[in-house]
């Protein structure tokens, strides 16, 4: 009888514990987060990553930036680090662990910024191989920053030199620069402009056209440097191109190479078109000097399509039409729209530089002066 009861006792027990769910093993995780600065990160952001199962805990720091959970999966795992749910939104992230092995029990996680880029800075934790390319980027780095030095010198100097008229030094100073680092368009840019400048003092022509010669080469390797940046980081990139362009034309202009200007002064226009109507209008100075009326007046129209309030546009377009104008006579008639653009110009600076020649040429053709400039009507009376 004992027996039995025995063997019915084992049998209650065995379904008894079969009937027991089994209980899952997890670890705890913990840690404290520190910033750059090494104050505590509060309402922080501590996202766990099981790097098997994709399965997440995202952790939030206490006010000594302290975190911690229980529950957790034993596995890899990939940790990140954000200051705020702010900054885990925009996927900014401040720190990150890979792969670090979750076990049963508790684990261990700090994060401290400020530690974590010193012993960066020291190579702690690298290869031999990263410790290497992090030295020779280093000493990349500070070459280039007494490089840049050295450049910023010579350019001060050659400013210095040439504030003063003395463009020689100026060139010289740059010429030496080009030697060191013969691969920043900056310093040929401004070689240029003081060969260009250098060479309204010449009284030689020959010494005039070879340094004007010297500055279209200075500046078209200027250009040349400047396009071939792919990631320029300079939010005025394309203005600086195009203020080279309208430099090249103007030395193109000089040396009465009037088309070669011209087509320079298009590619300035089209590489900064909020500026277009500058480099237009100085197309037209250049076309008028050279005695093209009908492109210069054209090259007018386009500025003042761009900018209908220019005046000296109206005035200079005026100047070019009054040439083309015809003796009938002893009268002069002059284009349609002649009297037009000088009235124009009138209106809008009734009173400026060219107001006595506008106002003569205006004469000359039989023309009156009409302007509504600053002249409202009165209201008629009830």
């Amino acid at each position: 009888m004992k027996k039995k009861l025995a063997i019915f006792l084992f049998v209650i027990v065995a379904l008894g514990l079969r009937a027991l769910p089994a209980r899952a093993q997890t670890g705890t995780v913990k840690g404290v987060c520190k910033d750059a600065q090494g104050a505590p990160i509060a309402d922080g952001i501590v996202v766990w990553v099981n790097q098997d199962n994709g399965q997440k805990y995202t952790l939030k720091t206490g006010k000594h930036g302290d975190y911690f959970s229980l529950g957790i999966t034993p596995g890899k795992y990939n940790i990140t680090l954000y200051k705020d749910a702010d900054d885990m939104k925009a996927n900014k992230e401040m720190d990150h662990v890979n792969g670090f092995q979750v076990k049963i029990d508790e684990n261990n996680l700090d994060f401290d910024v400020k530690k974590e880029q010193a012993e960066a800075a020291k190579g702690v934790g690298l290869t031999p191989e990263q410790l290497k390319q992090m030295q020779e980027a280093k000493a990349k780095q500070e070459k280039e920053v007494n490089t840049v030095k050295g450049l910023n010198q010579k350019l001060n100097d050659a400013k210095t030199a040439a504030d003063a008229g003395d463009y020689d030094t100026a060139i010289a100073d740059l010429n030496d620069a080009n030697q060191v680092d013969p691969s920043r368009d900056l310093i040929w840019f401004k070689l240029g402009d003081y060969y260009r400048m250098s060479a309204a003092k010449q009284t030689d022509p020959a010494e005039k056209q070879k340094r004007l010669d010297s500055a279209v080469q200075s500046y078209q390797k200027a250009i040349d440097l400047k396009k071939g940046v792919t990631n320029d980081k300079d939010a005025n990139a394309t203005k600086n191109l195009a203020a080279y362009y309208n430099n090249l034309a103007e030395a193109y202009a000089k040396s009465n190479k009037v088309d070669d200007a011209v087509k320079t002064y298009a590619l300035a226009a089209e590489a900064d078109p909020s500026s277009a109507q500058q480099y237009y209008f100085n197309t037209g100075a250049v076309l008028t000097n050279a005695g093209k009326v009908d492109d210069a007046i054209a090259a007018f129209d386009k500025v003042i399509a761009a900018d209908p309030t220019r005046a000296d546009a109206y005035y200079w377009k005026g100047v070019n039409m009054i040439g083309k104008a015809t003796l009938q006579g002893d009268k002069m008639v002059a284009p349609p729209g002649t009297a037009e653009s000088f009235q124009k110009y009138l209106e809008l600076q009734p009173t400026g530089t060219y107001a006595d020649a506008a106002k003569q040429m205006l004469a000359s053709i039989g023309g009156n002066v009409e302007t509504s400039f600053g002249n409202k009507k009165k209201a008629a009376k009830k």
